[in-house]
Parts: C-alpha cells; structure tokens; sequence
C-alpha cells in the first residue's frame, strides 16, 4: 500500500501545491482541513480517492489525531496573518503546532515538516513573529527531526500579497505602501511546495531552511515591478510608520467594538510592527539551494496570473501587437 501524508491546512494556498506534489509522487494525501466541502477542488490532484478532505480542528487534541492516524508523514502548513475570533496567534501558530508535534511523535510518524516563517523570534515585537518562534521551539522539542520551512512572502496565482495591490490599482489612484522601503525575498510558492516534499521524502537534514527568491527588493521597488506587470501608471505613496500604526489601531477598534463583525483585513498593528523589518534570507541560512531547488524569478510567474488586473485585461497582448504592426 502506498504512503499516506496528512497535510493540515492542505487546501490553503501552500498546502494545496504540497498536496499535489504528494500525489504525483504516488502518496495518499489527507488534506485536514476546517470546511471539508469548500476543499473538495484537491480531489483531481490524484486519482479516485487518493487525495481526500477531511475536517479537522488545529486547536483540538482528538481532532488532530484521529487525521494523522496512521499517517507516514505530516506537514503542518496552518497560519493566520491576522488574529479573529478563537483564532489567535498563540492557539493556532504555537499551541497548534506544538499540538501536531506532540502527536506526531506519539504516533510513530516518520517525517514532520512545519512552514513557519522568515522573522520568527521569540524577541519580536510582533505578536505573529512571537508565536511563529513559539511554535517552532515546541516543534524541535517534541519531534527534534523535523524540517522547518521558513518562507518570505510567498507569490503565486492565488497569493495575498501581489493580487491584494494589483485590485488597489485597478481603482485606486494611488498605490500606499507602509514601510517602502522594507526590504522582501519573494518566493514561489511552487517552490515552497518542493522544499516541503523534499522533507516529507527524507531528503532534507533536520532543521530551519530561510527560503526566499533570487531577488531582495523594498517594498516600493516591489510595488514598481507589479505596476509594470499589469501596465498601470500609479503613484506610489509610502504611509508613514506613525500615521499606519493609528490608522490600524482604529481599524482594530472597530474589529473590537463591533465583536468581529467588522473585520479588520486591510492593516492591524501586528502587521504594522512585521513591516518595519526586513523580510529576507538570514546570511549563512540554510535555503532552497541546500534543498537542490532553483529559486523561480518573479518576472518568470507574476505575468502569468496577473495579466487580469491590465486595463484590456486578456486581450493587452494583442492590442499592442495591433499598435506595433500600425508602425510597420
């Protein structure tokens, strides 16, 4: 019978990319997820029953069990960027990766793989940061061997980051940025994927991998290269680190005040205090490169998916085709 993976948060925009490539690989992949049914799309990934959704609660001990038993390997890919509801950082990001850690080695699992992030520490300001380096030192207590994955921002077709600027400038006139020139290593999210596989597989020592693209670019520098990507002519307008961290004090308010109802997805003071230090590669880290992954540029992928957000949209190649047969 072949191996059985248990990915949780498998449907999620890195774990679906892991789950396929467990499948192509000849595994039975078990995507826990919270909503089994908005997860159903992983099915094709492999044949009939090789890839399947099951619920499961991260925060619950029975839950996170009964989905990992009988699991050869497990890769936690659950994550927040923002804290709502029972959802906090600590429960979901230190206490639930500790939670599948512990369980994972009371199993008899062979290979543990946690995607953590770049900017884990325990020292952090950033309630995120924080609970990002809680979880990986429970990590390491409870299963020592197990690969940890620390990715900078991630990019790909359904990412949070150049998709979320690119709809601004589709009507916005203006493109603000907070910490412009905070300095980012944006990886593919393919890549990630591969990293995750290689410690699923045992081609990966034990430990923390910083994984990162080619190119180290200011978030400005960033935001220039998406509005060449989708044609627009924006002003970029860096926000002030003072006038940013009220703006997301009262948009946390709101959240507070209104139990939730207004939920603060646009800036929260925990982001804030992340977008005040870089996101790169640590010097002397262990990356892809030990993984033997090429790291994917972003001028190679962001066309690919952004082509959306240009004013003609599908059609931007052939009119420019059209105007440069004009001049002939």
């Amino acid at each position: 019978m072949s191996k059985l993976v248990t990915i949780y948060g498998g449907s999620g925009f890195v774990g679906r990319y892991i789950a396929r490539r467990m499948a192509q690989q000849g595994w039975r992949v078990r995507v826990a997820v919270r909503r089994p049914n908005e997860a159903l799309f992983v099915k094709p990934y492999g044949v009939v029953g090789q890839v399947e959704p099951v619920f499961c609660n991260i925060r619950d001990d029975a839950s996170v069990r009964a989905v990992m038993h009988g699991a050869d390997a497990v890769v936690n890919c659950v994550g927040i960027l923002a804290e709502a509801g029972k959802n906090r950082f600590q429960s979901v990001q230190a206490e639930g990766a500790a939670r599948v850690a512990r369980l994972a080695a009371a199993e008899g699992v062979q290979a543990l793989v946690q995607i953590s992030a770049i900017g884990a520490d325990a020292d952090s300001p950033s309630a995120y940061a924080r609970s990002k380096a809680a979880g990986e030192a429970a990590v390491l207590q409870a299963f020592p061997r197990a690969v940890i994955l620390r990715p900078s921002v991630i990019f790909g077709p359904e990412d949070d980051f150049f998709n979320r600027f690119a709809r601004m400038a589709r009507f916005s006139p203006v493109l603000p940025v907070v910490g412009g020139e905070t300095r980012f290593q944006p990886v593919f999210v393919d890549d990630v994927a591969q990293a995750a596989v290689a410690g699923v597989l045992g081609r990966a020592a034990p430990g923390i991998y910083e994984l990162g693209g080619p190119d180290a670019e200011s978030f400005r520098a960033l935001m220039q290269m998406l509005l060449r990507v989708i044609e627009r002519r924006k002003m970029i307008v860096n926000v002030p680190f003072g006038v940013a961290r009220l703006m997301a004090a009262t948009l946390d308010l709101l959240q507070t005040v209104t139990l939730g109802l207004l939920a603060n997805k646009t800036l929260t003071r925990d982001q804030v205090r992340n977008l005040a230090r870089d996101n790169v590669v640590s010097p002397g880290a262990r990356g892809l490169a030990d993984l033997g992954i090429s790291p994917t540029a972003m001028e190679a992928v962001l066309p690919e998916y952004l082509w959306s957000y240009r004013p003609s949209g599908q059609y931007a190649s052939i009119k420019a085709s059209a105007r440069n047969l004009r001049k002939t």
